[in-house]
């Protein structure tokens, strides 16, 4: 059977008329089934492989393989071997590690400037690189963002590099984003030197500091180990020469090289749009001499290079290996972790933006029909509840990193996230456009919101939330999405009596007595949630462990005066009220219990 199994390719995405075509279906039909999954398609509207994969899969149909078609060789993919004309190359070194620990202090007092009080909160928001000399040699700094909800881009910052310097501060210890930055590091298979940073403050202490990273898999040399590990005060200075001198060890015992004589290539680290100079790009060079006047190639966009600058905003014209720059003359902004290639001239890159455009099924049309498309109107059929969002950030790598970190917001399959879309720049009367009446949320990272587009949001009923703190941000949608949920019955237990007399039985109540075994009892009791009024208790009355009937507690009563409550220990009469008939005997077991409705809690 196996033979005889038809193969399908599928580059990026194909038609509907031609996936018809190959299962040997009519188009009438394979519409049909799309729009009973909640679809409009045409006839030519384009669906990409996972969408087909379900389809394929919801029809039934058999004796059928999917596979994706290979069109290029994608900038992305480029590899080579060195060649034995390489150079020595600056190390790229990477600094992680916990918030507050002075990752950016560091770079600060190396590089003399002054930026931890610019950022958000004292954290870093966005990936920064810098170059220093020391000892007349150059190394090259990325400076990477210190939240959890960054996990993206603090990955892909341990893979742009050689060395990842942990700062960890001696005052506070190993903490989880130090877990986190040593797993990325390994991962990466980069070098780890660590800088105890802090050792000027009170209650600094750096043998048990260097005990928790053995703890994890970090041995210092001291200890027999294999990890340099520098003692520094990132405010005064300590030690900083020793931290430099160690990293450029390091660098030679790696004999880090690059080619110089192949066309430029590198990675996108940074991008966003700026008002009269356009698509304004952060990169790192990797291989060859990128400069301007070139052409470059990024993902699905190309450009030439119109302008360079250093990581100080000085001009340069000619960036080498290891060498961080910012340029303009991107047609489109280019994707965050892009690898950029040269090109001899603009046809040439033109064309291979536009076949990795082809290949990449992530760059089909708004208006073909994804995956993601499919599913959420899966969900949205079987109730789900929907929360659309659209994402506006200052530049690319939050707005991947703010989309990333929301779709990592656990809902338990209760709340379906949707990107309506997402953007890099001010919010404009467009997103408001695509909000209104949809009930979507606007999220902005570190954008401004024109007072016209504030007053226009506000009478269409669309809110536009703006945030410079990415976990602010990622708190208001969570609770957004559990605004969505719908209220559930809740029943707490309170305690539990055994009956030991029975005083009066009549059709709609019962009084009887006995002593409170645990918890307590009372007729009403307040809500833990302090919502509302106080509680009713009710019981539950059972015959050894049958269950006989439930009942509902009107008074409590000890030596004959009412009281509020019974505790464990107590004995005490209970006056009960009956929905229908029941009979309360001897050694009978009542647990007691409340009910409320509550909001559910992502």
């Amino acid at each position: 059977m196996e033979d005889q199994e038809k193969v399908i390719q599928i580059a990026g995405a194909i038609t509907v008329d031609e996936l018809a075509n190959e299962l040997g279906l009519s188009v009438t039909s394979l519409i049909g089934e799309l729009f009973k999954q909640g679809i409009v398609a045409t006839i030519n509207q384009r669906i990409d492989f996972d969408t087909a994969s379900l389809m394929i899969d919801e029809l039934g149909i058999s004796g059928v393989r999917l596979e994706k078609k290979n069109t290029s060789t994608k900038t992305s993919e480029i590899h080579h071997e060195l060649s034995d004309h390489a150079v020595l190359r600056p190390p790229v070194v990477a600094v992680m590690g916990h918030v507050d620990h002075g990752k950016t202090t560091l770079l600060d007092t190396l590089l003399n400037k002054k930026t931890v009080e610019a950022e958000a909160g004292g954290i870093t928001q966005h990936i920064s690189a810098y170059q220093l000399e020391h000892e007349g040699r150059k190394i090259t700094f990325l400076d990477t963002p210190g939240h959890e909800a960054f996990a993206a881009i603090r990955q892909h910052g341990a893979m742009l590099t050689d060395i990842v310097v942990i700062v960890v501060a001696a005052d506070d210890g190993v903490k989880p984003q130090t877990v986190e930055a040593i797993k990325f590091a390994q991962s990466a298979n980069a070098k780890i030197i660590v800088a105890i940073n802090k050792i000027d403050r009170e209650g600094a202490d750096i043998p048990r500091t260097m005990a928790d990273l053995s703890q994890h898999g970090l041995q210092p040399e001291e200890w027999g180990g294999d990890i340099t590990m520098v003692p520094i005060s990132a405010k005064r200075g300590d030690n900083l020469d020793k931290l430099l001198d160690m990293i450029l060890l390091t660098a030679d015992i790696e004999e880090l090289k690059a080619d110089v004589d192949i066309p430029a290539e590198g990675l996108v680290i940074e991008s966003h749009m700026e008002v009269g100079k356009g698509s304004v790009v952060n990169l790192l060079v990797t291989g060859g001499e990128l400069k301007t006047g070139e052409f470059i190639v990024a993902g699905s966009t190309y450009g030439k290079v119109r302008t360079m600058l250093d990581f100080r905003g000085k001009p340069k014209g000619k960036a080498t290996p290891s060498t961080p720059v910012t340029i303009t003359g991107f047609k489109e902004l280019p994707n965050f972790g892009d690898q950029f290639i040269e090109a001899p001239d603009e046809k040439t890159a033109r064309k291979q933006a536009l076949i990795n455009a082809q290949g990449n099924s992530d760059a089909l049309a708004s208006s073909n029909v994804t995956s993601t498309d499919l599913l959420r109107m899966m969900n949205v059929a079987d109730n789900s509840k929907v929360f659309n969002v659209i994402v506006k950030g200052d530049v690319l790598g939050s707005v991947t990193s703010v989309v990333d970190s929301l779709k990592m917001i656990d809902t338990h399959g209760e709340v379906t996230l949707n990107i309506v879309s997402t953007g890099v720049g001010d919010v404009t009367e467009n997103d408001v456009y695509m909000a209104a009446g949809d009930n979507t949320v606007i999220y902005g990272f570190n954008v401004n919101v024109p007072t016209n587009i504030s007053k226009m949001a506000a009478r269409d009923g669309v809110a536009v939330r703006n945030y410079r703190v990415i976990y602010e941000l990622l708190d208001d949608a969570k609770a957004s999405m559990e605004d969505l949920l719908d209220a559930e019955i809740v029943e707490e237990e309170v305690g539990e009596m055994k009956i030991k007399g029975v005083f009066r039985t009549e059709r709609s109540a019962i009084i009887a007595g006995g002593e409170v075994l645990t918890g307590k009892v009372a007729a009403k009791i307040v809500s833990p949630t302090g919502a509302g009024a106080d509680l009713q208790v009710f019981g539950r009355v059972y015959r050894k462990k049958e269950l006989i009937g439930e009942v509902e507690v009107d008074s409590v009563q000890k030596e004959k005066m009412a009281v509020s409550e019974l505790v464990a220990g107590e004995t005490g009469g209970i006056a009960f009220k009956l929905e229908k008939r029941l009979v309360i005997e001897l050694d009978d077991r009542v647990k007691f219990f409340t009910r409320e409705m509550r909001k559910k809690k992502l």
